[in-house]
């Protein structure tokens, strides 16, 4: 349903035509180029075209009252209803470059005799077929729609005499009344597990799951109906549905067809989160009279499912003449060696940069965007994390799109992460001889914390949450449009990152003890653009993590000489402190706090990564090693075991680990291999095969 080397669809002028013997679809001005490359001659020739819909009767938006879009109940994405009507072709290529073509009428017995069976069967099989664009089309998009456990039918029920009240709920472990779920296997009553913002249960009933891996189903209390209630997975980890959940209540004492709701779905939770009325009027610019934009430049990216992200990320990187121009001038040359074009990462790329800036996708009559579908699966092939449907994380995702780049640029021979590239100098000054040690490192992206002290309408955030706290007790919800959010100035978030930080147990080899150290980093380097990325999560009261909501003032411009942000090197005058082997074996020599690895781990990162955070932040606090976890939780070795106190630091050769990497290998399997041999480049290839 789109060219593998274009963004033509059926829907275009001349349609799309599908291959019979590769069964890829290329747009008309790349069928001689493939007959070229394959020899193939025989197409199928799609043809798509649509009538508006007769207008319905049915009411304008109402408030939705299930997790879709585009279906009844759900959310209204105000599109025009377009009826489709196809119309097919069989087209004959030659090799010197004549064509025709021939009228096919699908499951048409009388027309279809003009042709071999085995070419009907062909073209019949490819138009049964459920397209790609179908398969992940948003317009009709259900996040409501349930399964039945595989767990409810054989679900085991303790017979502990335990008989649930039909009110009066409380947590076992804990004081909340609400957000209680019922575990259908023991009876137990807990509460639910704490948000993101902080709010909602205790986490009581997924710390039982997590200690015990037993018993995976529970009822949400309070949501109980005689037409249902909400039911959860833990080992599914989704909501479910339980066929005998009628049978599993009575045995607890519930009389379901008796039973009120009390308590809110999971359902209308997240409808509440999603439909805040002022922020989704903004962003469908609710009210406002908008000029529709065509030609290049104005191309947009179509939603194809949580994937904010990505369209985010690549409308901001083909903005870049560096990167667009880049990949549209070595078009021809990628289209021309891709020997899979449908995975072919350059291929794709440059295929997506012609649609996005050459504005033939954007004109009056044709303005529904162009989506990253193919894209998307060629740069998440093989990612545990991209390679899904679900939401991600954008500096997360330009990073692998970096490690892409810098792997297909051996060669290509381009390298777009080049424009971001810079060293940022690391200053660390020892507190008791004042000598210093320098090093860099290359970066493509600048972290910088945000600056809460920094805020410029602190008053207006106190007010507001005043009025939030009085609303809460009041049991009435504030209007979306109150919402007050702290404005932190840009400029401080990049200065907070230059201050110099403290380093408690240094050892320095000049003194020959653990020692206090200032630790400050500059760019030693500055890239043709800067990407920075502001760390909006941070800890709460509780120590849970918590993503702010907050806004930044940015300005228009941006002088890094004048923030003191360029890195100077070994000044005149200061002493460098010398290289030692005590150094390393000395400062490995760090107890663990098991009491934070505890805490760590409670909150639910792996526990290799909290005892490499203790580790790491030398027994500081708390705090300090979810900051590092935060910080360090993407990095491949995040839950690498610690060396021992006397094993040696093993300096891994980049060499070594590019020319490995070359051959598929990631860099993770290639450190990996590396450390584990520490032998030459040729030698470590056996081992990485066994990672």
């Amino acid at each position: 349903d789109e060219c593998v080397y274009s963004f033509d669809t059926p829907e275009c002028e001349t349609g799309i035509f599908v291959c019979l013997n590769s069964f890829l679809g290329v747009g008309y001005d790349f069928v001689q180029h493939h007959v070229d490359t394959t020899s193939c001659t025989i197409f199928l020739q799609i043809l798509r075209r649509g009538e508006p819909a007769p207008e319905s009767d049915s009411p304008a938006s109402k408030r939705p009252t299930r997790m879709a879009i585009g279906v009844p109940g759900g959310f209204d994405v105000d599109k025009p209803k377009i009826i489709y009507t196809n119309s097919y072709n069989i087209s004959v290529r030659t090799l010197d470059g004549g064509e025709g073509k021939i009228p096919f009428h699908y499951r048409n017995d009388f027309e279809s005799n003009n042709f071999p069976d085995e070419l009907v069967k062909s073209v019949n099989g490819i138009i049964d077929c459920q397209s790609a664009d179908f398969r992940e089309e948003l317009a009709a998009w259900d996040g409501d729609e349930r399964f039945v456990s595989k767990f409810a039918q054989s679900l085991v029920q303790l017979d502990n005499g335990i008989k649930i009240p039909p009110s009066g709920w409380k947590c076992e472990l804990c004081d909340l009344t609400n957000n209680l779920w019922l575990n259908l296997s023991s009876g137990g009553i807990l509460c639910g597990r704490r948000y993101y913002d902080g709010t909602g249960g205790n986490n009581h009933g997924l710390d039982e799951w997590d200690r015990t891996n037993t018993h995976p189903l529970a009822v949400k209390l309070g949501t109980i109906t005689g037409e249902g209630a909400d039911v959860f997975s833990y080992i599914e980890d989704a909501m479910v549905i339980d066929p005998l959940l009628k049978e599993h209540l009575s045995h607890w004492g519930i009389n379901m067809t008796a039973m009120e709701r009390t308590d809110k779905t999971m359902t209308e939770l997240e409808i509440d989160a999603n439909s805040r009325i002022a922020e989704w009027d903004v962003i469908q610019e609710s009210g406002k009279s908008l000029k529709p934009l065509y030609g290049s430049g104005y191309t947009g990216i179509r939603n194809i499912g949580n994937s904010c992200y990505l369209a985010s990320l690549l409308q901001t990187l083909y903005s870049i003449d560096e990167i667009a121009q880049g990949y549209l001038s070595r078009r021809s040359h990628f289209i021309d060696i891709a020997k899979n074009p449908p995975l072919d990462f350059n291929c794709q790329m440059a295929k997506f940069a012609h649609g996005l800036i050459s504005g033939r996708y954007s004109s009056e009559t044709e303005s529904n965007g162009i989506s990253p579908r193919m894209l998307k699966s060629v740069v998440g092939r093989g990612h545990p994390e991209f390679c899904t449907n679900r939401q991600q994380d954008v500096q997360e995702f330009f990073l692998h799109l970096v490690s892409l780049w810098e792997r297909d640029s051996r060669t290509s021979g381009f390298d777009p992460s080049d424009c971001f590239r810079f060293s940022v100098e690391e200053r660390v000054e020892c507190s008791a001889s004042h000598r210093v040690k320098y090093t860099s490192r290359n970066e493509n992206l600048l972290s910088v914390p945000v600056c809460m002290e920094a805020t410029t309408n602190q008053g207006e955030v106190d007010a507001y949450i005043k009025r939030l706290d009085e609303a809460k007790t009041a049991g009435i919800p504030l209007p979306p449009g109150d919402i007050v959010r702290a404005h932190i100035p840009l400029l401080d978030c990049i200065r907070s990152w230059a201050m110099a930080t403290e380093i408690s147990g240094f050892y320095s080899t000049v003194v020959r003890k653990h020692v206090t150290a200032l630790m400050t980093a500059r760019l030693l380097t500055y890239p043709d653009y800067l990407l920075i990325h502001v760390k909006k999560f941070t800890v709460g009261a509780d120590w849970a993590p918590v993503k702010l909501d907050v806004q930044f003032d940015v300005p228009d411009s941006l002088d890094l000489d004048a923030l003191g942000l360029r890195g100077r090197g070994l000044q005149h005058g200061e002493l460098v402190i010398p290289e030692g082997s005590s150094h390393s074996s000395k400062q490995r020599a760090v107890n663990i706090d098991e009491n934070i690895v505890n805490q760590l781990s409670e909150m639910g990162f792996p526990r290799a990564g909290c005892r490499n955070a203790v580790y790491a932040t030398g027994n500081q606090g708390l705090e300090v090693a979810m900051n590092w976890v935060l910080e360090h939780m993407s990095d491949p070795d995040f839950t690498a075991p610690i060396p021992a106190e006397d094993s040696p630091i093993i300096t891994v050769n980049e060499e070594a680990v590019n020319m490995i990497s070359a051959m598929g290998f990631t860099r993770a399997q290639s450190l990996k291999a590396l450390r584990l041999h520490q032998v030459t480049p040729s030698a470590p290839l056996i081992g990485s095969f066994h990672i």
